[in-house]
């Protein structure tokens, strides 16, 4: 479980490092990232730009969720999953990722 300002700090710099601007990322919540990033959204596990922590609460991932979905204006909706949700993730939109 890492603090929001860190996982920002964290997201930030990943994003930095594998290129686009925030547009060019989606950043989201879920209950099971792995899932929703390889299955619903077919990023590549091998060769995608992605990356996911956990927030340790809900509450801690909607926070991280909305800094880079209305500051940053990555692509995302706000909200979602399940009460247990409490990871956020993000990966660079790419032709055959699904948002």
């Amino acid at each position: 479980m890492t603090d929001e300002a860190t996982i920002i700090k964290h997201f930030e710099s990943y994003i930095s490092r594998n290129g686009g601007g925030y547009p060019d990322w989606y950043v989201g919540i879920a209950e099971a990232p792995k899932n929703r990033l390889f299955e619903d959204h077919n990023v590549g596990e091998k060769g995608g730009k992605w990356i996911y922590e956990d927030a340790g609460s809900r509450s801690a991932a909607e926070t991280v969720e909305a800094y880079f979905v209305k500051t940053r204006s990555t692509k995302g909706g706000l909200g979602g999953g399940s009460d247990s949700t409490k990871s956020v993730y993000a990966y660079r939109i790419e032709s055959y990722t699904k948002e």
